[in-house]
C-alpha cells in the first residue's frame, strides 16, 4: 500500500518495504510477506540462503523455500534479494574468496530464477575491492532484467571519516571497473550515528540510489514515546522521496507500544487500534513524512517526464522549427511578460510624456517565429501610451506564413511590416530605435544570438537600445552518474563531446556557479570577435569529502533592459519559467576530486567559416582530454 497520495508524484518512493533479519525457512516466508503486506508494506528484503552455507561438491543450495511457495507475481513485485553477507571478494583468505565468488553467482542464478527485479549486494569489506568489481561484472554480462543495489554505509563516525568517505567513492568506481557499461543502483544504509555534513550526504543526490534502509536505531523517541527522526534525518528522507528513492525499514522494534499510533497531520497526534506489525509505529512515521511533503509544483509536473533527458540543443539557424516547438516556447507566459516589461520600459525611455503624439517608435523583432514577440510590443506600446512601427524580420517561411494569418486576424496591418528573410541578409529601409529578439539558448550565446545580433546590429540607430542587452553564461561541476551512463551507453567519443540539453534532477551539484562568457549589445568593442576563452577554479566546500565529477552544467542570466532580467541560473532564476533547461557538458572519464582539492576547468567559446563550437578540458586535480577539439563531434552552424 502507497505511503499516501502525493499530487502529481507517481514514482516508487511511494512504496515502503521492510528487510527480514531471520532466515526464512521453509513455509515462514509466505507467512512473513502475508503479515507485511497487511501491514501496509509493499515488499519484503528478504535472504534467499542459509547464512550457514558455505559450498561443496555435490551440495544443494540451501534456499529459504521452494518457488512453489509463492506465486511468480508475488516474488517479482513482492520480494527483493538479499545476498548472504558474509560474502569477501577480496578476502586474504584464498578459500573463503573463491566460496564468496561461488556462492555470489549461485544466488544471483537462484534470485533470476525466481524473477526477483532486484537483489542487495553485501558492502565491501575494504575500501579496495578489485575482485568484488571483477565478479559483479562478469555476472552483470548475464543479467537482463534484474537490478543489482549494492549497500553502502551512510554515517558519521569520527575516527573513520576518511576510511567511509573513500569506500564511498569507491563504490562509485567499482562497478566500472573494465569500462563495462551497465544498470545498478546503490542501497544506502542509514544509522544511529550522526549523519555527515548536508553537502556530503547531497553527493547521493547525483548516485543512482535506489533505496534507502534506515535502520530502526536511527529513531529518536517523542514525547509520547512513539519513533520520530531528527530533523537533519527528515530532510535527507524528504531529499530521497524527491529523488524517487524508496525507503527499507530495517531492524528490530526499539519502541514499545502496545498500540499502535495511525498520524494524521501531527507527528504526535494518535488513534489507537490493536498491534499488527512490530514494524507498524516506524511505518506510520515514513508515512507521515511523505503525506506533509508539498504536493509537485505545476511546473515540475510539466517537466516530470523530461527529467534527466538527454536532448540536442536546436539549431536554430540551420533549421527551420516545427509548429509543436513553437508551440511549446509559446506557452511560457513569463518569459513574454518579462519581455513586455523591459520593452515597456525602453519605450517610456525613448519617448517622453509630451512627445507621445508626436513621435513613432521603430521596433524591429529579429527573429520573430510565430509572432509572441510582436504581440508583447504592441501590448507594452498600448500600456505605455507610446506608438509604434513594428518590422518582424524572421527566415522560416512557414512560420511567416502564420506570421501574415496572426496581422490580419488581429488587424495589425497598418502597425506590423513582415519581412521573410535572414536578419544578416536584409537591408533594413530604415533604422531601428529597439531591436528585440529571442534567440538566447540554455548557455546564452549557444544558438549563435551573438551572430545574429552583431549581423542585425547595423540598422539599429546609433543610440538604439537592444533587448536583450547582455547575457551571461554560467557554469558549475556536478556529480551525474545517470546522465554519464546513458552517454556511455552509445560507446564513443562523439557522445561525450557534445553539449545536451537536460532537465537536471538526478544530480549533485558540488560548488557555486561561476561566470563563464559575456555578450553585450550593441556590441561596441573594438574587438568585434565573439571568441571567448575562460580559466575557472572551483573550491568544493570542504565538509562535501572528494566526489566524482561527470561534467559540468551550464545556464545563463540576460539582462533584457535595466532592472528587467530573465534567466536560469540556480540563485537569480525567474521563477515558473520553463523554456529552456541548463545544458550540461560532459566529461569523459569522470574526475575523482580528493577532499579540499579544487577543480580547474578551461571553456572555449570558437568561431569558424560556417560554424562555431565549445571546447572544454579539466586540468586540475588531474587532467582530462580536451573535449571537442576543433568542433569534430559538436557544433552550431552559421
Amino acid at each position: 500500500m502507497p505511503l499516501g497520495q502525493r499530487a502529481g508524484d507517481k514514482s516508487e518512493s511511494r512504496y515502503c518495504g521492510m528487510e527480514v533479519l531471520d532466515f526464512p525457512a521453509g513455509e515462514e516466508l509466505p507467512a512473513v510477506l502475508s503479515q507485511s503486506l497487511s501491514s501496509a508494506f509493499d515488499f519484503l528484503l528478504a535472504p534467499l540462503v542459509d547464512p550457514g552455507y558455505r559450498p561443496a561438491p555435490g551440495a544443494v543450495l540451501p534456499v529459504a523455500a521452494s518457488d512453489l511457495v509463492l506465486s511468480p507475481s508475488q516474488w517479482s513485485s513482492h520480494i527483493v534479494g538479499k545476498i548472504s553477507e558474509w560474502i569477501d571478494l577480496d578476502s586474504e583468505d584464498e578459500q573463503l574468496r573463491l566460496d564468496s565468488e561461488v556462492t555470489l553467482k549461485q544466488e544471483i542464478a537462484w534470485a533470476s530464477h525466481l524473477s526477483l527485479q532486484a537483489c542487495v549486494l553485501p558492502p565491501p569489506k575494504r575500501s579496495s575491492c578489485a575482485n568484488y568489481a571483477r565478479v559483479v561484472n562478469h555476472i552483470l554480462q548475464g543479467l537482463t532484467n534484474m537490478q543489482l543495489w549494492l549497500r553502502i554505509p551512510l554515517e558519521k563516525s569520527e575516527p573513520m571519516d576518511e576510511e567511509h568517505d573513500e569506500a564511498k567513492n569507491n563504490s562509485n568506481m567499482t562497478l566500472g571497473y573494465g569500462g563495462i557499461h551497465f544498470d545498478y543502483y546503490v542501497g544506502c544504509s542509514l544509522i544511529r550515528s550522526t549523519l555527515p555534513s548536508m553537502n556530503s550526504l547531497g553527493r547521493w543526490f547525483g548516485e543512482p540510489v535506489r533505496a534507502a534502509i534506515l535502520q530502526t536505531n536511527a529513531f529518536l523517541t517523542n514525547s509520547r514515546g512513539y519513533p520520530c527522526l531528527s530533523k537533519r534525518h527528515q530532510m535527507l528522507l524528504t531529499g530521497f522521496f524527491n529523488h524517487s528513492v524508496q525507503v527499507i525499514i530495517s531492524g528490530r522494534s526499539n519502541h514499545n507500544i502496545s498500540q499502535v499510533g495511525l498520524l494524521s497531520g501531527d507527528e504526535n497526534h494518535t488513534e489507537d487500534t490493536s498491534v499488527r506489525h512490530a514494524l507498524g509505529p516506524y511505518l506510520e512515521y515514513i508515512a507521515y513524512i511523505y503525506q506533509r511533503m508539498d504536493p509537485l509544483p505545476e511546473q515540475e509536473r510539466f517537466e516530470i517526464n523530461y527529467r534527466d533527458f538527454l536532448q540536442s540543443p536546436l539549431q536554430p539557424l540551420m533549421d527551420n522549427l516545427e509548429a509543436q516547438t513553437y508551440e511549446t516556447f509559446e506557452k511560457d507566459t513569463v518569459k513574454y511578460s518579462q519581455y513586455q516589461r523591459a520593452i515597456a520600459k525602453a519605450l517610456v525611455d525613448r519617448v517622453s510624456d509630451d512627445e507621445v503624439s508626436t513621435i513613432k517608435t521603430v521596433l524591429m523583432v529579429v527573429g520573430a517565429g510565430r509572432g509572441p514577440l510582436v504581440r508583447a510590443s504592441l501590448q507594452a506600446a498600448e500600456e505605455t501610451g507610446r506608438k509604434l512601427k513594428v518590422y518582424a524580420v524572421e527566415k522560416n517561411p512557414n512560420a511567416v506564413i502564420t506570421l501574415h494569418s496572426l496581422i490580419k486576424l488581429e488587424g495589425w496591418e497598418s502597425l506590423v511590416t513582415i519581412i521573410s528573410s535572414d536578419m544578416r541578409c536584409w537591408d533594413a529601409p530604415e533604422k531601428a530605435d529597439i531591436l528585440v529578439s529571442e534567440l538566447l539558448g540554455s548557455f546564452g550565446d549557444n544558438e549563435l544570438s551573438p551572430e545574429c545580433l552583431d549581423g542585425a546590429q547595423r540598422f539599429l540607430k546609433p543610440d538604439g537600445i537592444s533587448i536583450p542587452s547582455s547575457y551571461t553564461s554560467f557554469i558549475e561541476p556536478i556529480t551525474a552518474s545517470k546522465l554519464h551512463n546513458d552517454i556511455k551507453a552509445h560507446k564513443d567519443i562523439a557522445h561525450f563531446e557534445t553539449a545536451y540539453v537536460v532537465k537536471l534532477h538526478r544530480v549533485a551539484r558540488l560548488a557555486p556557479t561561476q561566470k563563464v562568457f559575456t555578450f553585450d549589445h550593441p556590441n561596441t568593442s573594438s574587438n568585434p570577435s565573439n571568441q571567448r576563452y575562460t580559466k575557472l577554479q572551483f573550491e568544493i566546500p570542504e565538509d562535501t569529502g572528494s566526489c566524482l565529477v561527470h561534467g559540468f552544467a551550464g545556464y545563463f542570466d540576460a539582462v533584457l533592459y535595466k532592472d528587467v532580467h530573465l534567466g536560469i541560473e540556480p540563485n537569480t532564476a525567474t521563477p515558473n519559467m520553463f523554456s529552456w533547461f541548463p545544458i550540461f557538458f560532459p566529461l569523459r572519464k569522470p574526475i575523482h576530486v580528493p577532499s579540499k582539492s579544487p577543480i580547474e576547468v578551461h571553456f572555449w567559446r570558437c568561431c569558424g567559416s560556417t560554424k562555431v563550437w565549445y571546447e572544454w578540458a579539466v586540468t586540475a586535480p588531474s587532467p582530462s582530454p580536451i573535449h571537442n577539439s576543433n568542433g569534430r563531434s559538436y557544433w552550431v552552424g552559421l
